[in-house]
């Protein structure tokens, strides 16, 4: 295994995972990303910036968030013990929030005035409006109109913690059509704004930094899974839509060769154009969003109609690092559909009591499959990377009688 590719020498200068990644934009607006990029790598050396993150994580966050042993599954299930990384537990109810904050510092020692971020399943949207009550900036959040409707919960608390949530009424009204309003909103007045990514995605330096702040989940996971098992898993598990969740869980792991990681797509209604959202599984490479990346994308480079059950996991494009962890073989892509992922919602909920994210339950949906095909004498950690109170009201509607819940039931 090449170290040099897995570790911190990665992205190069110009914010380049192997062949992926950079800054895909006019020549002002690369002016700005580097300003950024600048001001980012002063401020990760500076302590005093380091020790107001690491508090907030601490007294505000909830951090360090506990590795759980899912008994019952894993009983249930006979195979490999599945071990679940709590990240559902932070405040805001999703790991989101380790990179939010980290961005509504930058933003504020850069001397900006409002956070303008995209969100799908809400939790991003939730995340940031949160963080930029703590350090006292505005906040604009930009969501499909179809995603307010699935995720209305998350919206009510984006609003009562006094961000203006924009509704995106154009494409496909969801978290691609998001990413596009609030570029567009950003690049209006990017003097004033920070554009805070939801993801390892955009130009450089956005997957570089939220990776950098999402990092903290595998290392805290890798020394939790240690003191408990007294080795490191077997497996590792993440969803995969942008992949902030997973990258935050891969790192600590990458060069852990014993290791076997797997980042889940959805899979959707099925592996048709336009039924799914797995992007590195079928996607080629392109260009989206000011960065390459495997995309999801026509013969002319324009990018497919995607869908997804899950509102944080229905985008055409995935972080640039994730594309050359698929190119060089270290991480296992691979898929479950929607009804597996709603499935182990309700498998979760009803063994072990945890209510997990949609988006969340497709990584607890292969991580079922693996610890059968694993066996006994086998461990497997998952990223639990969100709670599903944002989706208890769309199950129930959706789903609800199917696993016998009635509709007039209290």
């Amino acid at each position: 295994m090449n170290k040099k590719i897995l570790n911190y020498e990665m992205p190069d200068k110009s914010g380049f995972f192997g062949d992926y990644g950079g800054c895909f934009l006019p020549p002002d607006l690369q002016k700005l990303m580097n300003e950024i990029n600048d001001e980012y790598i002063e401020l990760i050396k500076d302590k005093s910036f380091q020790d107001e993150l690491s508090l907030l994580y601490k007294t505000f966050v909830g951090r360090p968030s506990p590795v759980y042993f899912a008994k019952t599954l894993s009983k249930k299930l006979g195979g490999a013990d599945i071990y679940l990384k709590r990240e559902d537990l932070n405040h805001t109810g999703a790991h989101k929030i380790n990179h939010c904050l980290g961005e509504a510092l930058l933003a504020k020692k850069m001397g900006k005035k409002k956070l303008i971020a995209e969100t799908g399943a809400g939790q991003h949207g939730v995340a940031i409006a949160t963080a930029a009550v703590v350090v006292g900036l505005e906040c604009d959040v930009y969501m499909g109109v179809v995603d307010i409707r699935k995720e209305y919960p998350n919206v009510v608390r984006m609003k009562i913690l006094g961000a203006n949530v924009i509704p995106v009424k154009r494409g496909t009204q969801t978290l691609k059509d998001a990413v596009d309003a609030a570029f567009e909103a950003y690049i209006k007045d990017p003097v004033t704004q920070f554009y805070a990514i939801g993801s390892v995605l955009g130009p450089h330096p956005f997957p570089t930094m939220v990776r950098d702040f999402q990092q903290i989940v595998g290392y805290e996971a890798r020394e939790q899974v240690m003191e408990v098992t007294g080795k490191l898993p077997d497996a590792i598990v993440a969803c995969v839509g942008g992949g902030s969740n997973a990258i935050g869980l891969f790192t600590a792991f990458l060069e852990d060769e014993n290791v076997s990681i797997y980042g889940v797509e959805p899979a959707g209604i099925g592996l048709e154009p336009g039924n799914h959202a797995a992007t590195l599984t079928l996607g080629t490479p392109g260009v989206l969003h000011g960065f390459k990346s495997y995309l999801l994308q026509d013969t002319k480079g324009n990018p497919l109609r995607v869908y997804s059950v899950a509102s944080g996991l229905d985008y055409p494009g995935v972080g640039p690092q994730h594309s050359l962890l698929k190119d060089i073989k270290r991480v296992n892509y691979v898929t479950i559909t929607d009804k597996e992922a709603i499935d182990a919602l309700f498998e979760l909920s009803r063994t072990e009591g945890i209510i997990p994210a949609i988006e969340s339950s497709h990584a607890v949906a292969y991580a079922a499959k693996l610890a059968l095909k694993f066996g006994k004498g086998k461990s497997i950690l998952v990223n639990l990377s969100g709670r599903g109170d944002k989706d208890i009201d769309f199950v129930v509607e959706t789903y609800g009688q199917n696993y016998g819940i009635k509709k007039d039931q209290d």
